[in-house]
């Protein structure tokens, strides 16, 4: 809320303001009704570029978590998104306040500050803010350890929101500077870069970006869990119960879910010291077996990086590796599966990338139809770790769950109850270490995205 027009109004002005829901601001431009939006052919969204929400992806097409939302709901309304960009939180506010959006989703928290000038519709995820510091820098412990650093964040940010509510709370030294031309990524690198000490972030920024600046570290956690939603002008009633609506169709159909497994299933765990040597390892290993890999995924119609970030996992990028149970080369092979695909010599990178490639075309033409991609490639994964005939029995014991036996998500709850006695027992194939596929698939998952990011191509 503005405090000056506040102060500036009749006080009766302000109560009915206040009691009616609409916007505190008289310059607040009247925002478009449901029906106009519908009228017009097109819903006009605020954003900013960022993996958590809107960027290009390497087919040169618009995606992330935010587009894929809005988009869907574009879609129930019988319309077109069209997105307009914004480079900073203030921006996009102001822009939100003038009128020139019918809606925001940008990665907003719906803070109680911000619903002083904006309607926010139903929470689709929750974040936590962290304090980010570099390793082997400041490791502050408390905010009170805040006190006297280099501390810097995003300005009209739900972080300098919670930093002042700690400051007026008992906290009366601590200080923080602002920045409305650097973006949270930014300000990560920054860290990364020793430039500034410490800044804050929500959770899922910060899993995102670990993995290409895996010296950052998270000594403590600022806030509690705090909502992300959609923000809209303060009257657009109708708008907030259209969202309502599309949004719990939207996460009862398990749709939500499936999203939040795309862009942030696999970052449960981290490995600092993994992550180094990774991408060490992409200098200097990696260059000796890349085109072997780009030329089998063409091959194969497999993305070249996702064969190159399983190569990873199974031998390190190393031509001679060995496993104790005789799975052998870059791919880790058994004999009698070269054999089937036609590799003579396991320990030939060619041959076993080639082969491996090949191997996991397979996998995904095993599949039921009805498995759609992502899912179709993380259950082909699963079944070139731990074999076609144990995701069978996985696919049952899901069905019988009642969960989808089509969708990862579903898959990766069974696949460790097939070490369970009380399970197996049940099952064709009977015993497995189900944890190690799910693990497989997440760390694969890990080291694509790594991967893309060192290369840039």
């Amino acid at each position: 809320m503005d405090f000056r027009t506040l102060f500036a109004l009749p006080a009766v002005l302000v109560l009915l303001a206040a009691c009616s829901g609409g916007p505190t601001n008289p310059e607040q431009a009247k925002p478009r009704t449901l029906d106009q939006i519908k009228d017009s052919g097109k819903l006009v969204v605020l954003t900013r570029n960022a993996p958590t929400t809107w960027y290009i992806g390497r087919d040169g097409k618009p995606t992330g978590p935010e587009y894929e939302m809005v988009k869907a709901f574009a879609d129930h309304l019988g319309v077109k998104p069209e997105f307009k960009r914004r480079g900073s939180l203030t921006a996009i506010l102001d822009s939100l306040e003038k009128g020139e959006a019918d809606l925001a989703a940008a990665g907003l928290t719906a803070t109680d500050k911000r619903k002083q000038r904006f309607r926010f519709a139903p929470s689709y995820q929750e974040v936590t803010q962290q304090v980010v510091c570099r390793r082997d820098g400041a490791r502050p412990e408390s905010v009170d350890d805040l006190v006297g650093l280099d501390l810097k964040v995003v300005a009209d940010s739900s972080y300098t929101e919670r930093l002042r509510a700690l400051k007026a709370a008992g906290h009366p030294d601590l200080r923080w500077q602002e920045t409305s031309n650097l973006d949270t990524e930014a300000l990560l690198r920054q860290v990364w870069k020793r430039k500034i000490d410490c800044t804050v972030a929500d959770s899922t920024i910060v899993d995102i970006n670990r993995r290409y600046f895996p010296e950052l570290i998270t000594p403590f956690n600022l806030s509690k869990d705090q909502p992300l939603a959609w923000a809209l002008p303060a009257s657009s009633a109708d708008l907030e119960e259209a969202i309502a609506d599309w949004l719990g169709r939207f996460r009862s159909d398990g749709r939500l879910a499936d999203l939040r497994e795309k862009y942030y299933g696999f970052f449960k765990m981290f490995d600092y010291v993994d992550t180094r040597v990774y991408i060490r390892r992409i200098d200097k290993r990696f260059p000796k077996f890349r085109t072997y890999f780009r030329r089998a995924a063409e091959k194969n119609d497999l993305p070249y990086t996702l064969i190159a970030a399983q190569g990873y996992q199974e031998s390190q990028w190393r031509a001679h590796a060995k496993s104790p149970t005789g799975v052998r080369g870059i791919m880790m092979l058994t004999r009698t599966t070269a054999r089937a695909l036609g590799v003579t010599n396991r320990l030939d990178p060619r041959q076993s990338i080639f082969g491996g490639a090949k191997y996991l075309a397979r996998m995904k033409e095993r599949f039921s139809d009805k498995v759609d991609e992502p899912d179709r490639t993380w259950l082909a994964l699963a079944a070139y770790n731990l074999g076609r005939a144990h995701l069978h029995d996985a696919q049952k014991l899901a069905r019988e769950q009642s969960l989808n036996p089509h969708r990862w998500r579903s898959l990766k709850k069974v696949l460790p109850l097939l070490a369970k006695k009380q399970y197996y027992r049940h099952l064709k194939y009977g015993y497995a270490r189900g944890t190690e596929p799910v693990r497989y698939v997440r760390r694969i998952r890990d080291y694509r995205l790594v991967l893309k990011n060192e290369l840039k191509d």
